[in-house]
């Protein structure tokens, strides 16, 4: 990159920079790099840090201030390893019972059932690691962000370095185009804009200078800073370096990311502990088994052993973790289906366990199209139909007292009117005192430029004006300074000039000069429209001579006439009220975070029923409050406004301290701690940045807040189908240990071997289960309450009818393998039989816990993957049986028909004592 060749300005502040200090001198005052210097005037800023405007930093101090605070880099958190990430899937006390089953069949001889003890491992341990290997760091995309190289100046000359090598005091100019490269207090600038939404969120380039600011105020406000990883849009600027890599604000939102902890979603925990208990509860009984064979002598130690050990494995629900997976899998795949892009799949579960959800205002609840909804002239009203940018709606005037706006909300509307007058001069004058365009594009309307003229070009199609013969002669753009936008236009061989701005700024203007105007009547009107929430532009007008080519701000100061004003909002997405309501009914409660003023908020509320109160409460007032008030009233609130994205941290932490499972929106790297502090991190697919979707669960594609709802309806459903899938796998899993078990206390033959349990576990267990993935929602799911964030999965309710259904499963095995070893049946067969019997009592099983209702009902069929499943399952039992490949593997045989009788019986009897206690128990709910 070649340097620059822009002439180098003086300082704007009249006065010569102060000389270079010592570094004993200065050393001080370089610890004051993470001032408030957007306070500190530019005098003083160079004196602190011992620079000069003109001439810049010495090689001395360069190197000096290099050594003491590093290279303009942030820093990285420490990764695993992949091999690292790899074991550690391995650290689930379940998986550390199964290691220990097949280190113990490898040393007794049984080979092939170490070899599929181990492959269900392995596939257990892939799973976790892939879907945990998917996650990329939010960090290294906001490293990315940080420019490559950065204009500087110093010993007096202009050099291109790498912005890495910046350093406290560095002078830096940069031109429309460049990344800022560091934090940096602007000392000159020249019509300069710079783009901050990678911090704010907030798409419109900010106007910049160097004064010197007084009082507290956020980032967003701070005009005299320019801040790394921002963009230069229009002019050019020299600022000196203030902080550097971890000490700017993108710096500390890196290090906030890198401190938040992200927590274990509800799902995980209740898995983890239910593993974790089934794992005590297996060795515990293991162990005394052990004592218990040992002390009466059942069987020699090493058949002992691995009777016990054939029972341990047959406990293990071994299928959870794989089935578990698959079913969030396709939750992903069914929620990204739906604009809802989930980037973990325990993610997709916690969805349906949320109680609150923030989110922006702008974009996410409303059009992001800003819309005129409101037209005054002198004694009229008018209102305006249609949303957003597309040209569909009419202007109709409104009856009243005099036509105008008052606080009553009982108006009648007149039949469509004439454009003439005063409302066609606004109408005009609103588009041409405009920099946007308004183009059609795959069907539909979007905006190059401001919103707020946006809607004015929109306001003239409505009118059907047309405004093509005015001819433009000068312009001043708008200006936060001067807050309105001016222009000199030609029509019919008049010259006018047309202006469009705040109407405090204008009324002022026009009232200096001219006495008969009715301030306070305009005054009015302008308040009522505010307090409903809208933005309120003023458009003004007078006719000027031919000869006025050029036009001044003194222009204005004379003859101006007021025409009216105009009530702008951005109106509400036509399905947000529904999913408003969707959520409310689902006992899930909507908070708004929006940096707008809180009656535009409120407004807004109103109308898209956010609740019944919407209270509210403002960042500059959430921030008196310390961390332990602020969780004490937080949920007394429905709206924040004038909230900046620093606040939201501090907003999740505090649903999270009363025990809420909190989702909460963003867009900007400032929302990325938020968003990675949430139980739910949600970003916009459309207008998020990198980091946001990076530090977010979950990433709305359309930007669009129904999205959210429908992936509350979509995890709720998914929990519901893990539950059904613990509350199957486990009776079957109990029963074929209680077999083993109770076999071993009978001093009986074993009537299972660990190899054909496993079978059981893993591939019955597996291919039935996948019937649950494919289990549509109950239709009162979003009619329920969240449930609670410690709630366990299972209930005793579900505990007594695993129980009892092990026992059924259990008991019919144990009897007809006892009776069919009486009759002198080869163990092979009995064994065949038992699996079998075990196998069909599940495959009934599935039919009782599809539903808490009856099974037999029309919604039998409503999963047709149920018996597609079945049928498979029923296919493997048949290779099982009856392929000689299988026998010697699985140590079964073939059976004759008579011999299925017994699975069929004993799957009937469950499935029938299943449903007398389901009907029972619904009869006895009611009653209570």
């Amino acid at each position: 990159m070649q340097a620059k060749s822009h002439s180098h300005r003086k300082s704007s502040i009249g006065e010569e920079p102060p000389p270079l200090q010592s570094k004993e001198e200065h050393s001080e005052k370089l610890q004051l790099s993470n001032s408030n210097w957007y306070k500190v005037s530019q005098s003083e800023t160079l004196n602190r840090l011992n620079s000069n405007k003109d001439l810049g930093l010495s090689e001395e101090d360069i190197i000096s201030r290099r050594s003491k605070y590093g290279k303009n880099n942030l820093t990285e958190s420490k990764k695993q390893s992949k091999l690292v990430r790899f074991l550690k899937q391995f650290n689930n006390s379940v998986i550390y019972i199964l290691l220990v089953a097949g280190v113990f069949t490898l040393f007794i001889g049984h080979i092939s059932d170490t070899v599929v003890i181990g492959i269900v491992v392995l596939v257990n341990a892939l799973i976790g690691y892939i879907q945990e290997n998917k996650a990329e760091s939010a960090i290294s995309k906001i490293k990315q962000m940080l420019v490559v190289n950065a204009t500087v100046i110093r010993e007096g000359q202009r050099i291109d370095i790498d912005a890495s090598e910046l350093v406290l005091g560095d002078i830096v100019y940069l031109e429309a185009g460049d990344s800022v490269p560091a934090d940096i207090r602007i000392l000159e600038a020249n019509n300069l804009k710079i783009q901050e939404s990678v911090l704010t969120g907030e798409a419109d380039s900010v106007q910049k200078n160097e004064k010197t600011l007084i009082g507290t105020v956020t980032v967003a406000d701070q005009t005299n800073m320019a801040f790394a990883s921002t963009s230069v849009t229009n002019g050019d600027m020299t600022g000196i370096v203030v902080a550097t890599g971890d000490y700017t604000e993108i710096g500390k939102i890196n290090q906030s990311i890198n401190d938040v902890k992200q927590e274990k979603t509800p799902l995980i925990i209740s898995i983890n502990n239910l593993g974790k208990y089934i794992s005590y509860a297996i060795v515990l009984v293991a162990v005394l088994l052990f004592g218990f064979g040992v002390l009466f002598k059942i069987y020699e130690i090493p058949v002992l052993l691995l009777s016990v050990i054939t029972m341990v494995v047959g406990s293990i629900p071994e299928g959870l973790p794989a089935i578990t997976s698959v079913i969030l899998a396709i939750g992903v795949q069914n929620m990204a289906k739906k604009n809802s892009i989930v980037k973990n799949l325990p993610s997709v579960e916690t969805l349906g366990s949320v109680n609150i959800i923030g989110t922006d205002k702008t974009g996410t609840l409303t059009k992001n199209e800003m819309t005129v909804k409101d037209i005054i002239i002198q004694n009229h009203q008018y209102i305006v139909t249609g949303d957003g940018y597309s040209p569909d709606g009419e202007i109709f005037e409104m009856e009243g007292k005099e036509g105008l706006l008052t606080n009553k909300s009982s108006k009648k509307i007149k039949n469509k009117l004439k454009i003439e007058g005063d409302l066609k001069k606004l109408i005009l004058i609103g588009a041409l005192a405009n920099d946007a365009t308004l183009n059609q594009e795959e069907g539909k309307w979007i905006i190059n430029g401001e919103p707020t003229d946006g809607c004015f070009l929109t306001l003239c199609k409505k009118a059907n004006l047309d405004t093509s013969d005015f001819v433009e002669i000068d312009k001043i753009p708008f200006d936060s300074d001067f807050k309105y936008m001016a222009k000199i236009v030609d029509l019919n061989e008049e010259r006018y000039l047309v202006v469009k701005g705040a109407p405090d700024k204008l009324m002022d203007i026009i009232s200096n000069s001219n006495s008969e105007f009715d301030k306070t009547y305009w005054q009015n009107q302008m308040t009522l429209l505010a307090k409903q929430g809208k933005r309120v532009v003023a458009v003004a007008y007078k006719k000027i001579s031919q000869d006025i080519q050029i036009i001044e701000h003194k222009l204005l100061r004379t003859d101006l006439i007021l025409v009216g004003l105009v009530g702008i909002m951005d109106p509400p997405k036509e399905q947000v009220i529904d999913a408003i309501m969707q959520a409310r009914n689902a006992g899930v409660k909507v908070k708004m975070i929006t940096g707008d003023h809180p009656d535009t908020a409120v407004e807004i509320a109103r109308q898209i029923k956010l609740s019944d109160e919407n209270r509210v409460i403002t960042g500059p007032q959430l921030d008196k409050l310390t961390d332990t008030e602020l969780s004490s009233v937080i949920q007394d609130y429905d709206i924040f406004a004038r909230a900046t994205p620093e606040n939201k941290l501090r907003i999740v932490k505090a649903y999270q301290a009363n025990n809420l499972i909190t989702a909460m929106t963003g867009d900007g790297v400032n929302d990325a701690p938020a968003l990675k502090q949430a139980d739910i991190g949600i970003s916009m697919g459309i207008k998020g940045t990198d980091v946001a979707k990076e530090s977010s669960d979950m990433v709305l594609a359309d930007d669009n807040f129904s999205t959210i709802v429908d992936a509350i309806k979509e995890g709720r459903r998914v929990y519901d189908n893990i539950k059904k899938t613990i509350k199957f796998l486990l009776p079957t899993s109990i029963a074929e240990g209680l077999i083993v078990l109770i076999s071993i206390i009978l001093n009986n033959p074993l009537p299972l071997e660990p190899v054909q349990l496993l079978w059981i576990n893993m591939v019955s267990a597996i291919t039935i289960s996948f019937a649950f993935v494919f289990e549509p929602a109950e239709k009162d799911v979003m009619n329920k309450k969240p449930r609670q964030k410690n709630e366990s999965i299972i209930k005793s309710q579900d505990t007594i009818r695993i129980l009892y259904v092990a026992m059924l499963i259990a008991g019919s095995g144990l009897i007809v393998s006892q009776h069919l070893t009486s009759l002198g049946i080869s163990k092979d067969i009995v064994s065949t039989v038992t699996l079998n019997i075990v196998v069909f009592c599940k495959i009934f099983y599935l039919f009782n816990i599809r539903t808490e209702g009856t099974a037999i009902s029309k919604n039998l069929f409503t999963n047709k993957i149920a018996f597609l499943v079945v049928a498979i399952l029923i296919v493997l039992q048949m290779m099982i049986t009856y392929l000689p490949q299988m026998h010697s593997v699985f140590r079964t045989a073939p059976l004759q028909i008579k011999s299925w009788l017994y699975p069929l019986y004993c799957g009937f009897i469950v499935f029938s004592i299943v449903e007398i206690e389901k009907f029972l128990s619904l009869k006895l709910r009611k009653i209570k």
